[in-house]
């Protein structure tokens, strides 16, 4: 059986490329960042809401590995599995595909770790994940 992801399609601009025509390589961390974002917004609104009451979803680790290289005009699916969920962590598991060149072809693959924390006056403290968190992500393990 297939394992689940969530996905974000993403369209590269001009400004995503440098001087060479490809795509600069810190652009995949934002995509993370990006397709985090949108399951957020697509499947658990009310973390978003809690974000203004003091919870913070705060990155403590990234990293992404290249096979191949975009250019502009690259149509990408960014496909996002939970690696694992331990305490006040959560390991989130990237592919990058190129979906207009032909057959798909993965072009990266990449990972990031978010501690849940909460503010306290001046400072962070680790709090649980949401529970509605948990579940939406639940869906997507690997």
């Amino acid at each position: 059986m297939a394992t689940r992801y969530y996905e974000y399609r993403h369209t590269v601009g001009f400004a995503e490329t440098n001087l060479m025509g490809n795509v600069y390589y810190t652009q995949h961390l934002g995509w993370q960042g990006r397709c985090r974002e949108m399951f957020l917004r697509d499947y658990a609104p009310d973390v978003i809401e809690e974000l203004s009451q003091g919870l913070a979803l705060a990155t403590v680790r990234c990293a992404c590995e290249y096979f191949s290289e975009l250019a502009a005009f690259d149509e990408i699916s960014v496909r996002m599995r939970l690696g694992e969920l331990v305490q006040n962590r959560v390991t989130l598991h990237f592919e990058y595909w190129r979906v207009n060149r032909g057959p798909e072809q993965l072009v990266a693959r990449g990972e990031q770790q978010v501690a849940a924390m909460r503010r306290e006056g001046s400072r962070m403290v680790p709090t649980v994940v949401p529970p509605m968190l948990k579940e939406a992500l639940a869906a997507y393990s690997d």
